[in-house]
Parts: C-alpha cells; structure tokens; sequence
C-alpha cells in the first residue's frame, strides 16, 4: 500500500495539468443562470399543472425514470473495477494485462464519480430541505423546511438526474466522439422525473449540474495522476488513448 501512494504521490507533483484557463467558468456560469431560470420560469407553471399531465407522458415516464437508481450503474462499475483488476493480475499476455487495467480504471471512474455525487446530492437534499411538487398546493414551487426528515421534503437538487448527469458526462469525456448523444440522452431521461411529478424543472437541471461537474472534477484528478485522462490543449479532460481502436484500410498501389 505505502508503495502505491508514493507511486500516486509521485505522479501528483510531476503532473501539469490544470483547469482550461477561462472556458470552465463559463460553462459554470451559464450552468447556474440554466438552474436560476428553470427555478423562476418553470418551477411554478409545471408545478401547477403536473396533476393534469396525460396518463400517456405519466407512463413513459415511469419506464424510463428508473434508469437514474445508482445501483445498477454502481454495481456494474465495482464489476468492471474488480475484474479489471484481477485480469491486469492473471492474465498472460502483456497486452491483455494493459486492456484489464484500462478496465479496472473505467470502472474505478465510474464507481468513484457516481458513488460520490449521488452522496452529496443526498447530503444537499436534506439540507436544503425543498417540498416535492406533491406539496405544491400548500408549499409552492419555493417552499422549504431544511433538515424536515421526510423524503416529500427531498426535491433539490433531484437524486436521479445527479446520478444520470455524472454517468452521461463520465461517458461523454471517456468517448468524446459521442457527447451529443450522451448529452441529449441525459436530457431525456432526467427529464422524467419531472414527467412523473417526483420534482420541478430547476432539481432536475441542478441534479444534471451537479453530477455533469462532478465529473469533470474527478476527471480532471485522474488526470493529475496520469490515470485515463490527460489535459488536452484546451484544458479538458480527454482519454489518454483510445479505448478502441479502429484499423486503417490498407492502400493498394494502382
């Protein structure tokens, strides 16, 4: 163990990486006006109309809504961590010890991210204390009661969207190529927490940021630690190589 952390330690202080200079506060700017805006603009209207949402919307919303529990991305993540590790230990061949070890970091980055936001997210909740739109008729859109005990009393920032943004952002700086359709498909399927009336526009767009950041911000510790991320020039974080690679077609000379 005292010869990992010195490993780990080692790779800390050689390390240069560093935030983008200016593009990540922006981001965190317009990230907190989104939640803002939601809160102000949305929250109420939704709130008082979501009795009246059609059965139909009710019941796409209650299949989908269920992706967001963490525990069957956590234990997909500790499958993928663990048997990483154990290949990169087994294994023969110095190439499959490489691909088991890559593995077992995916895993450990999605463990850690997932795992961790969805801690804090739950820490905030209670703290915060904001009634669910069940309670709109006696609450409001902007009704609080922090540390209340209940879970009716648990709505900012929403649980499942914090857990689908760090999912869907952890994929998309893991496979870059894709992050618009991981974007719209954490849209989607945070939305529907919203569609089955468990919480208001703004937890939804908050439980979006905050994992989405938290993401970054363990990304951007791996790569300190030269683990499965390098900076790229711009400042993000980026894969340190590919985790598939694709063959060139061969040229034949005419």
């Amino acid at each position: 163990m005292q010869a990992i952390l010195t490993s780990l330690d080692r790779r800390w202080r050689r390390s240069n990486a560093a935030f983008a200079p200016s593009h990540w506060k922006i981001c965190l700017f317009l990230t907190a006006n989104v939640v803002l805006l939601s809160a102000l603009l949305f929250d109420w209207p939704v709130g008082a109309t979501l009795k009246n949402l059609p059965p139909s919307i009710r019941f796409v919303g209650g299949m989908l809504t269920d992706f967001g529990d963490s525990g069957w991305i956590l234990l997909i993540s500790a499958f993928l961590l663990f048997e990483g590790w154990a290949g990169s230990k087994l294994l023969h061949s110095q190439r499959c010890r490489c691909q088991a070890l890559r593995i077992c970091q995916i895993g450990g980055y999605l463990l850690t991210t997932v795992a961790l936001s969805g801690l804090l997210a739950n820490l905030l909740k209670r703290a915060i204390g904001r009634a669910r739109p069940t309670h709109f008729a006696d609450w409001g859109p902007f009704g609080f009661s922090p540390f209340n005990g209940r879970a009716s009393f648990e709505s900012f920032p929403s649980g499942h969207a914090t857990t689908i943004g760090a999912l869907f952002v952890a994929l998309a700086f893991l496979f870059p190529r894709y992050r618009y359709i991981f974007a719209a498909c954490a849209l989607w399927l945070a939305i529907t927490r919203v569609m089955v009336g468990a919480h208001y526009p703004s937890d939804v767009m908050a439980g979006l940021a905050l994992g989405g950041w938290f993401s970054f911000m363990v990304a951007i510790v791996y790569s300190r630690y030269g683990v499965l991320f390098r900076i790229n020039a711009g400042g993000w974080p980026t894969p340190r190589l590919p985790l598939f690679k694709s063959g060139k077609p061969r040229q034949t000379d005419s």
